[in-house]
């Protein structure tokens, strides 16, 4: 690390701060042969912009991914970062009203904790979440805010500062299986592409090559029948048809609704919605899984082009989010 990655400034506009999913960029200074640390949001008092466990991740050479504050600490957060690089020992940060940093003040009008720690193994920090990720299984990462000791568990532990430690659960990333051909399905793999989200075509004997942009080992052509049996929909997951095919669009319902997937719908017009409840009974979907479904596709914010139902559909999908 030099002098000049600890005094650089920040770029004036906060890109850093558009990326929430920080692994990639954990692996990715791996690859480098980086050190880092990790710079979590423990404890609120009033108001924040951000939630309990947000994160920052600093690099050895100065970039920083993530953020933890509205812009107003993130700076000195990276500063403090640096520093525990340098000599190893962790760092309670105490920031906002009431804080005896009189110099750095919350505009939201709260006072926030940022605990900042040396990630000690990079490398095996990486893998055990890349391998939660790939199994689709959610970890915790536990921290002990005296030492700055960190190890996971397996299983998801809420979010909480117990007795000395800090639970930081880690996800399974939003996964949205989306089934269509038409302009909306097109619009929604632009968008949820610029958000992150893992996201899985279905178009029973489509084209042979993928929507621009889409990988095509998330791209599902065969039939119907063949691709539901390689779907894993759990409660991360979230089933959304387009086909307009009143068959294709009851069958993947009606799947979804078998499985632990969080959000089921179907586009189309509300007029549909009593036959569709009465099809999805008849083919054998329990009266407690309606309660996932969400019809008709979209919240209601008037969208009339394809980008705007788009909009509206990853609106109602991250709306009924598990939280």
């Amino acid at each position: 690390m030099t002098d000049a990655a600890q005094f650089s400034p920040l770029p004036q506009w906060p890109s850093y701060g558009l990326t929430d999913d920080l692994l990639p960029t954990l692996e990715r200074w791996v690859l480098d042969g980086k050190r880092a640390a990790l710079a979590t949001l423990v404890s609120i008092t009033g108001s924040s912009p951000r939630r309990l466990g947000s994160e920052m991740a600093i690099c050895e050479d100065g970039e920083v991914q993530g953020y933890v504050s509205g812009g107003c600490v993130e700076a000195a957060v990276r500063a403090e970062a640096l520093e525990c690089l340098k000599d190893g020992q962790p760092r309670m940060l105490d920031y906002g009203a009431g804080s005896p940093v009189l110099d750095i003040q919350l505009t939201c009008g709260g006072r926030i904790g940022i605990f900042v720690r040396p990630i000690s193994d990079l490398d095996a920090h990486v893998a055990a979440r890349r391998s939660a990720r790939d199994r689709r299984q959610p970890i915790t990462l536990i921290t002990d805010l005296n030492t700055g000791a960190m190890r996971f568990c397996e299983g998801e532990r809420t979010t909480a500062n117990e007795a000395g430690r800090f639970f930081r659960p880690y996800l399974p990333p939003l996964r949205l299986v989306l089934a269509g051909g038409d302009p909306v399905t097109l619009a929604i793999l632009n968008l949820s592409s610029l958000m992150g989200l893992e996201t899985i075509l279905l178009r029973p004997y489509g084209p042979p090559e993928p929507p621009p942009g889409l990988l095509p080992k998330r791209y599902l052509r065969g039939s119907l029948d063949a691709a539901l049996t390689m779907l894993t929909l759990d409660r991360w997951t979230a089933v959304y048809s387009l086909t307009h095919d009143a068959h294709y669009d009851l069958m993947l319902a009606a799947h979804a609704l078998k499985s632990e997937a969080f959000c089921v719908s179907i586009l189309g017009s509300r007029r549909k919605i009593p036959g569709r409840l009465e099809a999805l009974e008849a083919a054998g979907v329990l009266p407690e899984a309606f309660s996932r479904l969400h019809l008709p596709a979209g919240l209601d914010i008037g969208a009339q082009t394809p980008m705007e139902i788009a909009l509206s559909i990853l609106a109602q999908m991250i709306a009924k989010q598990p939280q």
